[in-house]
């Protein structure tokens, strides 16, 4: 199928039959204008005075014509075909258009009553944008329809993919600006049409916006030829259609027609794909059409102020008129571009839309601002999920037997994609053997709709795992998914899941905000699982040692993030189980893939992580009495080496009272005050004692034990062993030795921080030492940890 090229098309003769989509788009730049010059008069009726206006270089207009004229023709389609259809604002800073849109199709006056569809209401949406109280610049919770958050550029393809993943009859339109196509994430986005399955997707229609220009300079998409252009994305897999309109002074209305004939086409072609794929099955992976759309910067406003060019460069990127309130030309000049408008024929005398406007709008659900799917908890619907007790480990005794946990995992997370066919995936970056997950392969594929070749491994285009490496497109799927009323789980390499770091940002602050939004409802929690983690990349090396992420995580609303370390098989179902069946949180599960002990049957593994943390009976022997030293945990290594730290000093003094307390849900270790789950200071000084050594072992750097513990009573006798940015391609316990979390180093802490014990231990401190020296001896010479430590399992006498 060749590329269609309706830049030069002929236009019909008549405009009759799009006078009120002209008149739509003639009040969406209009609003668009006001709210940016946070306007005080809707100049329906008198002229401007310097006290309407109140700029303060926040808005930006170069966005919003090339939006405003997307979303009216869209609408057009909509009304036109009974399109199930959602808006995805790629350009950061696009709400003016946006919030002009969903104002005009009365979506905005419904969520906020005091925002009114008539003059009054329209003055406070100017009054409100960008101003204290208000409503931000970009697309955020506050704006009805969106499910992406402008701010940060690059991902709303993958965003737009997700929301049509397991949504057959949705078509979502995603706007693509020049300058977020220049990001890597956004170049990663476009393959998305890879893994779409036209038989039980919705579709995707790409429109990729060519203004010309970021803030202060050319965008790359726009400088080349169009065959290059054309030849770049029908390489990638599209069946692109190039639009222009609004150059050597053409008027809106001949851009109009062309736009209106491509989208004429683009729908009919996506109905035929779908027609076909549905009735015949998807034999090849279809072409589906995108849209490119040169307008000039800054489309319909001035084109010179104070001689100097606007319109069409990069100068209309903000305000193209500036000190409009301390320049009466500068004022008039104003004046005369929104009424080059013709307010007066949109709007009537109390400021509402015109009739013809109203009627050319869709209606009810229809109108994309108020689609059911962009407030994703309104379809959101329970995830069936099997009894995880049904999969726990036998565990006759404490420390004996081996199980890959993530492993355990997996047949788990393989009969809850078999319940939920429609409403659960699983992502991750080409990971999901790696992590132990390949159980789920038992019921499902790697959802595939490119070439297929003999030896490939579970391809499929109706696959529920979506494995691509790129940890970006990983995540804006999930989160597109997510948004509109679906389930999933991103299980990653715990070193590089930091290339999210500021989407997982971007998400926490939406699920921040959207808790504050009275009309949006709760969505499923975005849950990462973190494997092959820190202390066990034996061949990997110290590029893949990084524990940092859970650091960024613990930055967020205290009512937003959860960060859970199960210790063994038995707990990680139960905090799976937990997180799964949890709304409108992140939650960040860190577990190992490797063969990990046992330590608590299901019926403990359940209390102990709906306690969040608690003292371990069978390794503890202070038996109700005030402990002489509290062996803390947190995380499945810092837990081997604790308890094999304690059975070192059990065997060898046997009169020393130890209490170990394990530590699943790391938030409790906050005050209450801080944190939800937070530990009462009560509580905290009743388990970890308030005036007693406490040796915690933790999986990542021990800062972050001290930040969250700080406040309180004991904190100075808080002792935390964990990642100190030591590490290389070595054995697992050279690892811990590198960084004093191993069982001898722990050991020895306890000797110095243990009053009383001092010089009368000095023998046994000696041979800790002498310990580790023969274990980082033995690593090199072997290649291996001695046995002894290897093969170490727990036999203290209970």
């Amino acid at each position: 199928m060749s590329a269609i090229d309706l830049a030069g098309s002929p236009s019909p003769d008549t405009d009759d039959d799009f006078s009120d989509l002209d008149a739509y788009f003639r009040a969406a730049n209009y609003l668009a204008a006001g709210q940016i010059y946070l306007m005080d008069n809707p100049l329906l009726r008198r002229p401007l005075i310097p006290g309407d206006i109140k700029p303060r270089l926040l808005g930006h207009w170069g966005t919003s014509p090339g939006l405003n004229f997307c979303y009216a023709h869209l609408s057009r389609c909509i009304k036109a075909r009974g399109l199930d259809a959602l808006f995805v604002c790629g350009p950061g800073h696009g709400a003016p258009a946006v919030v002009a849109n969903t104002w005009l199709e009365g979506t905005y006056s419904e969520r906020y009553p005091h925002i009114a569809r008539n003059g009054e209401g329209m003055g406070r949406l100017f009054r409100q944008f960008s101003f204290p109280g208000g409503v931000p610049s970009h697309t955020s919770p506050q704006t009805p329809g969106s499910i992406h958050e402008g701010g940060e550029l690059g991902y709303s393809l993958s965003h737009a993919f997700g929301a049509a993943f397991d949504n057959p009859d949705l078509v979502v339109a995603c706007v693509v600006g020049d300058g977020e196509a220049e990001t890597g994430p956004a170049a990663t986005g476009w393959h998305s049409n890879k893994f779409l399955d036209p038989c039980r997707d919705g579709v995707v229609l790409p429109i990729l916006h060519l203004n010309g220009y970021k803030i202060a300079a050319p965008t790359v998409l726009a400088r080349i030829p169009a065959f290059e252009l054309l030849a770049l994305f029908t390489g990638y897999g599209y069946h692109p259609v190039l639009v222009e309109g609004g150059f050597d002074g053409e008027t809106p209305m001949a851009a109009h027609l062309r736009m209106a004939d491509a989208l004429d086409e683009i729908f009919a072609e996506i109905i035929d794909i779908q027609n076909f794929a549905r009735l015949h099955g998807a034999k090849d992976r279809p072409a589906w059409p995108m849209l490119i759309l040169r307008t000039p910067k800054g489309w319909t406003g001035p084109k010179f102020v104070d001689g100097v060019p606007i319109e069409g460069t990069f100068r209309a990127h903000q305000l193209p008129i500036a000190e409009v309130r301390s320049n009466p030309e500068h004022l008039a000049q104003l004046e005369s571009w929104l009424r080059s408008y013709r307010p007066e024929e949109l709007f009537d005398r109390e400021g509402r839309p015109a009739q013809a406007i109203c009627d050319f709008l869709p209606t009810g659900e229809q109108r994309m601002s108020a689609n059911v799917h962009t407030n994703g908890g309104l379809v959101l619907a329970d995830l069936e999920l099997p009894d995880f007790c049904d999969y726990a480990v036998d565990v006759p005794s404490p420390g004996v037997g081996l199980h890959e946990a993530t492993r355990v995992l997996g047949s788990f997370l393989r009969d809850t994609i078999a319940a939920n066919p429609s409403t659960f995936r699983l992502f991750g970056p080409d990971e999901t053997s790696s992590n132990r997950l390949q159980n789920v392969f038992e019921v499902t594929d790697r959802a595939w709709d490119a070439e297929f070749r003999l030896g490939d491994d579970h391809l499929a285009a109706d696959g529920r795992v979506m494995e691509v490496l790129s940890e970006h497109q990983c995540q804006g799927w999930l989160e597109g998914y997510l948004l509109t009323g679906r389930h999933g789980l991103f299980n990653c390499y715990e070193a590089f899941i930091h290339i999210v770091d500021s989407m997982f940002n971007q998400h926490a602050k939406w699920l921040k905000v959207s808790a504050e939004v009275p009309w949006r409802r709760p969505i499923a929690s975005l849950n990462y699982l973190l494997s092959s983690h820190v202390w066990r990349q034996d061949n990997n090396g110290f590029s893949h040692q990084d524990p940092g992420f859970i650091d960024h995580v613990v930055n967020k609303k205290a009512e937003i993030v959860r960060v859970y370390f199960p210790p063994d098989s038995n707990c990680l179902l139960s905090v799976a189980d937990h997180c799964l069946r949890s709304k409108n949180y992140v939650n960040v599960i860190v577990a190992g893939k490797q063969p990990q002990l046992d330590w608590l049957s299901m019926d403990e593994a359940r209390d102990h992580c709906t306690r969040g943390l608690g003292i371990w009976p069978f390794a503890s022997n202070d038996e109700g009495l005030v402990p002489d030293v509290v062996m803390a945990c947190c995380g499945d290594i810092p837990t081997l080496e604790t308890l094999a730290a304690v059975a070192l000093l059990r065997q060898n003094l046997p009169e020393l009272k130890v209490r170990v307390v394990n530590v699943v849900d790391l938030m409790r270790l906050e005050p209450d005050t801080e944190h939800p789950h937070g530990l009462s200071d009560s509580e905290f000084d009743t388990i970890f004692s308030s005036d007693r050594p406490v040796i915690f072992a933790y999986h990542g750097y021990p800062a972050l034990i001290h930040r969250l513990t700080y406040r309180r009573r004991n904190h100075d006798n808080l002792h935390v062993h964990g990642y100190k940015e030591e590490g290389t391609t070595t054995t697992p316990f050279d690892m811990v030795m590198l960084n004093d979390l191993d069982r001898f180093h722990l050991v020895i802490d306890v000797l110095d921080r243990v009053p009383g014990l001092g010089s009368t231990t000095a023998m046994l401190r000696q041979q800790m030492e002498d310990a580790l020296l023969d274990a980082r001896r033995y690593g090199r010479e072997h290649g291996e940890d001695p046995p002894e430590i290897a093969q170490w399992q727990w036999t203290v006498a209970t």
